[in-house]
């Protein structure tokens, strides 16, 4: 099979024994990339990201965030689903009321700093 002609690649075989060997101390297990990929699955979907977005500014209620989005309260259930399964979101519910909040602190910075690299290549303009 042919190589991408727009790959970069060494033009001779030569293994950095050293390196390739810290590098490869370093590294995580495999279970805890497989769950990094997982949690990063999450963020592929853009009604996930304005959930998370939405709760940054307040705490809220399905059908709020379901007026706000225009979207159904089911479609919105079953993304705030996914979210609390992996831990991003969580519910505290308040009489017949369950409210929707974000779980930590780390969920901001990441998307703080996915936006952060999207902003490096758009235009001024456009945020």
């Amino acid at each position: 099979m042919p190589e991408p002609k727009d790959v970069e690649r060494c033009e001779y075989m030569h293994v950095h024994e050293a390196i390739v060997n810290q590098v490869n101390q370093n590294m995580p297990d495999e279970e805890v990339l497989y769950d990094l990929a997982e949690l990063f699955k999450i963020f592929g979907d853009s009604t996930r990201i304005k959930i998370l977005y939405v709760l940054f500014e307040s705490e809220m209620c399905v059908c709020d965030i379901a007026q706000l989005l225009g979207m159904t309260q089911s479609a919105i259930s079953h993304q705030l689903r996914s979210l609390k399964q992996s831990r991003l979101v969580k519910a505290r519910r308040e009489g017949k009321t369950v409210f929707y909040s974000l779980a930590d602190g780390h969920v901001r910075t990441i998307l703080d700093q996915g936006m952060e690299h999207v902003a490096e290549l758009l235009p001024l303009h456009i945020l």
